[in-house]
Parts: C-alpha cells; structure tokens; sequence
C-alpha cells in the first residue's frame, strides 16, 4: 500500500456531519475519494452535496476498494460495525483505519488490527453543522490523534493535510479528553440556548445576533486566562446551530 499523503484512495463510513467535510478536506490536499456508505436520505443527500462526483456505496464495497478507510459513525455503532466488518473477512492487511470518535483510542480497531490493518483514531476539536462552512473551520480546530507510534506520524500528516493541527493523545487519556470536549459543548450550548429563549421573550429579535459578539469576547477571555496566547474566535458564530461533538449525527446513516 502507498501511504504517501496525496496518494491514498479514501473511503467514508457514514454520511452524517463529520465524514463526508473530512473526505472534502482530503480531496482538496489531493487523497481520492473512492466512495462514501450512506443509508438515510438526509444522508445520501449531504453525500452529494458535498462530494457531488464520490459513489455512494454499501459499507464492504466502500472497505474494498480504500487504502484509507474513515468511520465516521455515532459512538454506538462503533464498535460493532469493526467486529461485524472483521468477521466477514472484510478488513484489508495495510489498510488504515481511522476513526472520528472523541471517546474511543486504537483499541476499538483492535479486530481491523488483527486482521493487518493499521488503527489510526482522529477526533476534530470542533463542532460540526454538515455543510462546506466546516471546511474552513478545519483550519482553526485541533484535531486529538491516537495510534501506534510507528504509524502515528501518518495521522498527524493527515490532519496536517486536512488543515488542523494534530494534538496527541495518549490510549489511557482518551476518557479524559472526551469528557473535556462534551462538557465544553454541552455548557456552551445550554448556555447560548437558555439566554436566546429569555431574550426571544422580551421581544428583542434576533436574539443570535445580540449575543455573538458577547459570547465570542467572554469566551476568549476566558481562555486567554489558561493560555498566554490570544485566541482568535472569529468563527464562534452561528450560535444557535445544533451541534455534535461526538457523534456524527444522532441517526443511523
């Protein structure tokens, strides 16, 4: 297999929020976009929007035909779908692996790893809205990667290549960085959902807008004081999208 970045052929498991931008990101650094599994028809349709010209595939086919595989699937469904993949033999020897998850390091890919594939886990520090506004955003997020130290420059490679800046995190950390991220989003979101409903009933309009410089300026306040760095949030808009840290959607796609 040829590793070389810009050279691997690409396939995506799930057409939720997360996968199909990061398959964009990929084809824009020059990976080939092999095929994409998508099963809902919100799916399927954010599949061809944002790569318009990639087949939409069943899940082995899309295995069989990648270099580089992303799973890019709820948190629930991981683990299955590896073992079910690996049980019918499916898994290729030199095939990389990567998976999206926060919570999850390698070892969920462990039945991929058996079979000769090499595990890759890179989560992006970010909050995905499924549309080309994400790729942008790309190049300000963090992205947390796990793998085996002979193959994890590969992975920072490609986070390089999709525009982030690869952060690693150790197997027995994951737990920790994950909890780090939900509570993060979960707060932020709470919050900007709990003042947009008291200042949406006392009539003022367009509540999103009268709170975005607010929130954007005490949000950097709040983390220039962990940071000696001043921290651009010009992206920390759009409030009032819904977000998943975690899992690319909520639906099976």
């Amino acid at each position: 297999m040829n590793a070389k970045p810009g050279r691997l052929g690409v396939g995506i498991i799930g057409a939720g929020h997360v996968g199909p931008i990061l398959g964009a990101a990929l084809a824009g650094a020059g990976h080939a976009i092999v095929g994409i599994s998508a099963i809902s028809q919100a799916s399927r349709d954010r599949a061809e929007a944002i790569l318009p010209l990639v087949p939409i595939l069943p899940v082995p086919e899309v295995v069989e035909r990648s270099e580089l595989v992303i799973i890019a699937v709820p948190d629930a469904q991981l683990e299955s779908l590896v073992q079910g993949l690996a049980a019918t033999n499916t898994w290729q020897p030199g095939q990389l692996v990567l998976h999206t998850s926060a919570r999850y390091g390698t070892a969920v890919l462990a039945p991929a790893q058996a079979a000769g594939a090499i595990p890759l886990a890179i989560h992006p520090a970010m909050a995905f809205t499924g549309t080309s506004l994400d790729l942008a955003r790309l190049a300000d997020s963090y992205f947390a990667v796990t793998a085996p130290g002979p193959v994890l420059p590969i992975g920072q490679a490609l986070v390089v290549e999709m525009g982030g800046e690869p952060l690693i995190v150790a197997e027995a950390d994951r737990t920790s960085y994950a909890e780090a991220i939900q509570i993060a989003t979960a707060f932020s979101s709470s919050i900007v959902e709990q003042a947009t409903r008291l200042l949406d009933g006392i009539g003022l309009e367009h509540p999103g807008a009268i709170l975005g410089p607010l929130l954007r300026s005490a949000m950097e306040n709040a983390l220039g004081r962990t940071s000696p760095e001043r921290l651009d949030l010009a992206g920390f808009d759009q409030i009032e999208q819904r977000q998943h840290p975690f899992d690319d959607d909520r639906e099976v796609e």
